[in-house]
């Protein structure tokens, strides 16, 4: 069983529900934690009835993390999922997930970690960025790698025209992810 963690949009999110729901992931997403009552992410998740639990956007991340195990405690949850969720974990919710949480994150890591990687990629100057499905430690996008994909910055690219290239990608990558790293944690 899968949670998925998501501040916003939640277009990573539905990417997963689909591939869910197309019996891609081998595993079921079984619940979606969210730090903001006005996220898009809720909406999938009511339409494809999945439960949704908004937890208190604290600004000290240690009670953020309470907020999450909590909200984590009754379920068989398995796996965690950040899709667009927007803070650091605290290092209770990593030790109590150990090597079972995932992120995706709109660069090649380990180049561009943190906020704005898209704008980071432009400003550098480089040709290329991407996305990268990553395993959650303690550090800011530095756990190790699970796939990555890559997308070229094309002559006149916007941070808005790029990102939405990164996210098409992201939405292919992220399921596949998922269901590799399910499979090699299994066997």
């Amino acid at each position: 069983m899968i949670a998925v963690l998501a501040s916003g949009e939640g277009t990573n999110f539905q990417a997963l529900l689909d591939a869910d729901a197309a019996g891609q992931l081998h595993a079921t997403i079984a619940l979606l934690l969210t730090n903001n009552p006005q996220a898009r992410a809720i909406e999938r998740a009511q339409r494809a009835n999945i439960p949704h639990v908004v937890i208190p956007n604290h600004r000290d991340r240690n009670l953020l993390g309470t907020a999450i195990l909590d909200a984590l405690q009754a379920t068989s949850v398995q796996l965690l999922c950040l899709a667009g969720f927007m803070r650091v974990l605290a290092p209770a919710v990593i030790a109590a997930y150990p090597r079972r949480i995932l992120n995706i994150h709109p660069a090649l890591l380990p180049k561009f970690p943190g906020l704005h990687a898209v704008q980071q990629a432009l400003t550098a100057g480089v040709t290329e960025t991407g996305c990268t499905v990553h395993l959650v430690d303690e550090g800011i996008d530095t756990g190790p790698i699970i796939l990555q994909e890559r997308v070229p910055i094309l002559p006149g690219d916007t941070e808005a025209s790029l990102a939405a290239r990164i996210h098409a990608v992201e939405h292919r990558v992220y399921p596949r992810a998922v269901k590799l790293f399910l499979s090699t944690a299994t066997t």
